[in-house]
């Protein structure tokens, strides 16, 4: 087996709140070099670590994390909708192998996701229907959260589990970094949006495009410096980004939920999908980064960051 990992920002404002023509040449950049190591790769596998945000997983049961054997996207934000191309032989090992290793795994059969999916695989594959893809759900949003060495030991014996697969392995993290988006909670919320948030009652495409035009807006309003969400903390993704390029994954066991928070915001917490994917290229291999990018983009309400390693 052979392992690289690729960390890659989402953000549901691409292409509908884009930032200066340089900043938006600069991510271009960045992700073309992204997308030459996937190339370059050739993974016959990829294991993609993302969040969910009320679309395939709700209050009714919320798991920590789930490992998807077969996946449908919901295209919210124009993101493609449809089957993901599954590989359930390799979901099903690596699911067995993680529960092996003392991971308690929770596991779906006909799972939900979204754009924090969706896009990473549009960006570096075209699409998501063109790489054999196991789906592995990481809570970032909901809380109560657990411990962040749970999300690294999920990670590690995912990796662990990947290596006896004989394949090429791509592992993928999708989301963060800091970011503060107008994301519904649970605590003090209205009866009707309570119900929503617990039951998961799908809206309809009115009720989806009025949610995500106040998305939009909440991202010109943050632009624009009129807002009340946390801002965006460079100095917290650097931190975050420098631990992941020194292979110092251990350090991430001390950080806790509430700190997090304070740090980098109400979705701050997706940055677990990125320990996740390093965390499982660390199981198999010294790794080094072979390419790191960043940039705060307020019109995304994001620290936006690109990471490739081997």
């Amino acid at each position: 087996m052979t392992a690289a990992a690729v960390g890659l920002s989402h953000s549901p404002l691409i292409g509908k709140n884009d930032p200066a023509p340089d900043v938006l040449a600069a991510v271009g950049g960045a992700i073309d070099e992204a997308k030459a190591f996937v190339k370059e790769f050739d993974p016959e596998l990829v294991v993609l670590y993302a969040p969910d945000h009320y679309n395939g997983f709700f209050y009714k049961e919320m798991p920590p994390f789930c490992l998807a054997t077969e996946a449908h996207a919901v295209g919210d934000f124009g993101s493609q909708a449809g089957p993901l191309s599954v590989d359930n032989d390799a979901a099903k090992a690596l699911a067995q192998g993680a529960l092996d290793r003392g991971v308690d795994l929770t596991v779906s059969a006909r799972m939900t996701v979204d754009h924090g999916f969706v896009q990473p695989l549009e960006i570096l594959f075209g699409g998501i229907d063109q790489m054999p893809v196991v789906p592995v759900f990481v809570n970032g949003v909901a809380t109560p959260l657990g411990p962040v060495s749970r999300i690294r030991a999920l990670g590690t014996a995912i990796g662990q589990a990947a290596a006896t697969l004989d394949k090429r392995v791509l592992f993928l993290g999708s989301g963060g970094l800091s970011h503060d988006p107008p994301v519904p909670v649970l605590e003090g919320a209205p009866p009707r949006v309570a119900d929503a948030l617990i039951e998961g009652h799908q809206p309809t495409p009115e009720q989806r495009a009025k949610g995500e035009e106040r998305v939009v807006q909440a991202g010109r309003d943050y632009a624009a410096g009129s807002t009340t969400m946390i801002p965006i903390n460079p100095e917290w993704d650097n931190h975050l980004l420098d631990l992941i390029e020194r292979g110092d994954l251990a350090e991430f066991d001390s950080w806790t939920v509430d700190w997090m928070g304070e740090q980098g915001g109400g979705s701050g917490h997706e940055v677990r999908t990125w320990i996740a994917a390093f965390a499982s290229l660390a199981a198999t291999v010294d790794y080094s980064l072979e390419s790191r990018f960043y940039r705060a983009i307020p019109e995304w309400i994001a620290g936006f960051a690109v990471a490739t390693g081997r």
